[in-house]
């Protein structure tokens, strides 16, 4: 029995094509800049360029063989290929002949904020207990999930993926390539709004991830949301009857009964569907606890064990630009920094600065915010960014600097006593923000991609030397 991820004859029944030679594969890829020797390259042909233009390039680099639509000029004539009708379909047709041939127990993360974030705890936790597969990155959309199918190890016991969006209508075709035997929804929120009407069409495009459930299958849903109710009737209706809340609220069927903060993390006990259990995590922040009951009340959907899966999350920490935690010496004296770079929603703002609150204490220095513009808010965007004012004076931050033209609401929203500096974009941020840094201080960088706040967090590393962030934890009794 062949231990290739791909060969020549399955590949060529699953999609239908005729392949060339008696090749085998060992993964699937279609950017030759992440190739690697003995991987089945896939000729995307996207709205800049053709990867039927990169196929010599791509045997030349090792690929084990190419699905192509046509045989690019200069080949070999015995090269190895698979030549079919169309290379995206081509993709998903490798996409569910994999899922159909693995028998593994399959999840999908959808959700407003914390997807990847989730989708890794996930594959953590589910370590204890079998060979987990995961979806790397945040390879969520119309190719991301396909691809990441197409990679599922024939061997695997959990199969986790997650699902993005950001039109009607994509959800549902993902998550009926997954099939998801257990789904969650992590939040709704106000984000990508310049694609929709409301937060409550927002809400209903992430419950198309219920058409894909099978009907002994569960969901796990945000209790503590707004749009819970509308969630749990979708859901509800889709057929489903397994439905798991988690939240804080005391109606939850998961819920946290309560959180300590101790040395660089949190000791939580929590009830997981009527089950009390204890466990320890490094990750600071509300949505990280709100996060990991998701991921155990996906355990315990599987019928699983919890308790052992909860202990493995002790070795989860926050995804670089997610939340991760440095202890920087500056100029001036040691300081903390929150890399959050990532990405940025109203939501995600203010659970930020929640963690902004709670990793500072009640500790010597300041607690600083250095925010960049929220994107693809439509026409609430302004509103949205002066909204911000009053979390970040409930979060008692001493002062913010902005980053960006609608930050710059932010910036004007603010008491004087609160402002910093304003920047017109990120470049400009970094040498005139850590003069001003004094030891004791934490500060917190956040901001939507495209407001490229991982390059002042680029900097800050490159100008300070690393401290270790602290010892390590101690397992919760």
């Amino acid at each position: 029995m062949t231990t290739a991820l791909w060969t020549a004859k399955d590949a060529a029944k699953a999609t239908g094509g005729k392949a060339t030679g008696t090749w085998e594969a060992a993964s699937v890829c279609i950017d030759t800049r992440k190739l690697e020797p003995g991987a089945l390259f896939i000729a995307i042909k996207g709205e800049r360029m053709d990867g039927h233009d990169f196929v010599a390039q791509a045997l030349a680099a090792g690929a084990a063989a190419a699905v192509v639509s046509r045989v690019p000029e200069g080949l070999p004539d015995k090269a190895p290929l698979l030549v079919v009708q169309d290379t995206v379909e081509a993709l998903k047709d490798l996409a569910r002949f994999a899922r159909k041939r693995c028998k593994a127990q399959y999840l999908a993360v959808t959700g407003s904020v914390g997807k990847t974030g989730t989708k890794e705890m996930l594959k953590i936790a589910l370590s204890a207990l079998g060979k987990v597969y995961a979806s790397e990155g945040n390879l969520n959309n119309q190719l991301g999930v396909p691809l990441s199918l197409a990679r599922m190890p024939q061997d695997a016991n959990f199969g986790v993926f997650e699902l993005g969006m950001n039109h009607k209508g994509e959800i549902a075709a993902l998550t009926q390539q997954v099939k998801p035997d257990v789904a969650i929804i992590t939040s709704i929120e106000a984000t990508h709004l310049e694609h929709f009407g409301s937060v409550e069409d927002i809400a209903r495009a992430k419950a198309e991830i219920f058409e894909g459930v099978s009907r002994r299958g569960a969901v796990v849903l945000p209790a503590d949301n707004a749009y819970f109710p509308l969630l749990q009737h979708m859901a509800t209706e889709s057929g489903i009857t397994r439905i798991f809340g988690f939240g804080f609220e005391p109606g939850s069927r998961s819920r946290v009964i309560s959180s300590v903060p101790v040395e660089g993390g949190v000791d939580i006990e929590a009830l997981i569907d009527k089950k009390t259990i204890r466990y320890t995590m490094k990750a600071a922040g509300r949505h990280w606890i709100a996060n990991s009951l998701a991921v155990l009340s996906a355990v315990r959907a599987l019928k699983l064990d919890v308790e052992r899966a909860a202990k493995e999350l002790l070795r989860f920490t926050e995804p670089a630009g997610r939340g991760k935690i440095y202890r920087l010496e500056g100029p001036t004296g040691q300081f903390s920094l929150i890399d959050d770079s990532y990405n940025a929603s109203p939501a995600s703002m203010r659970a930020a600065f929640g963690t902004l609150q709670q990793v500072h204490g009640d500790g010597e220095g300041r607690r600083i915010a250095v925010l960049g513009d929220m994107l693809e808010l439509g026409s609430q965007s302004q509103a949205l960014h002066a909204e911000l004012a009053a979390s970040i004076a409930d979060a008692h931050i001493d002062m913010v600097f902005t980053v960006g033209t609608l930050m710059e609401h932010l910036f004007n929203a603010l008491p004087v006593a609160r402002r910093g500096l304003h920047f017109r974009s990120s470049g400009e941020v970094g040498k005139a923000l850590l003069p001003e840094l004094r030891g004791g201080d934490t500060v917190l960088l956040k901001g939507s991609h495209g407001s490229r706040m991982y390059e002042v967090v680029e900097f800050l590393l490159k100008e300070t030397n690393a401290l270790p962030r602290s010892p390590e934890l101690r397992h919760a009794v």
